[in-house]
C-alpha cells in the first residue's frame, strides 16, 4: 500500500500520479489535500508519515510546489527517510542506498511526464541491502 498526500500546489500533479498508479494497478490511499483550495502542507505530510508508521503502507509519496516542505516535516519523524528528488537517478539511488520510504516532488519544477517516470523508478527500485547501506540506515534511524 502507498499514501500519497499534497498541498494546494501539488494538487494536479497529484491527479497525475494517482492516474499512473490505477493504470499500473498499484494500491494506494489518497491523504488529501482533496483540491486546489489553499491548506497548510504539513498537515497532508503528516497524514502520510501517520500511514507508514501505522504499517497501513509501505511508501508514501508527497507533492508540494517545491517538495522542500514536504520532505523537511516529513524527515522530522523516526523511521521515516524522505527524499526530495527531481530526476530519475536520485528516486533510485535514494531506494538503493538509503531505503527511502517516502519520494517528495515539487510540482512547480518538475513536469508529470517526469514526475510519473520518477515515481515508477521509487517504486519499482528496492534497496540493496548492502551491509554498508545497511549501516547507513540504521544510522539515521538511529539519529536523534
Amino acid at each position: 500500500m502507498l499514501a500519497i498526500g499534497c498541498d494546494q500546489a501539488g494538487y494536479e500533479l497529484k491527479q497525475e500520479i494517482m492516474k499512473y498508479l490505477e493504470e499500473k494497478g498499484i494500491a494506494y490511499k489518497d491523504c488529501g489535500t482533496y483540491s486546489a483550495d489553499a491548506v497548510d502542507y504539513p498537515v497532508y505530510a503528516r497524514a502520510v508519515v501517520n500511514e507508514i508508521l501505522s504499517g497501513n503502507a509501505d511508501k508514501g509519496i508527497l507533492i508540494c510546489g517545491t517538495g522542500i516542505g514536504m520532505s523537511m516535516t516529513a524527515n522530522r519523524y523516526k523511521g521515516i527517510r524522505a527524499a526530495l528528488c527531481g530526476d530519475c537517478f536520485s528516486a533510485e539511488a535514494t531506494r538503493l542506498h538509503n531505503d527511502a520510504n517516502i519520494l517528495c516532488m515539487g510540482a512547480r519544477v518538475t513536469g508529470p511526464g517526469l514526475a510519473v517516470k520518477i515515481t515508477e523508478t521509487f517504486l519499482n527500485t528496492a534497496f540493496s541491502g548492502a551491509e554498508r547501506h545497511a549501516r547507513r540506515v540504521k544510522m539515521i534511524d538511529e539519529a536523534e
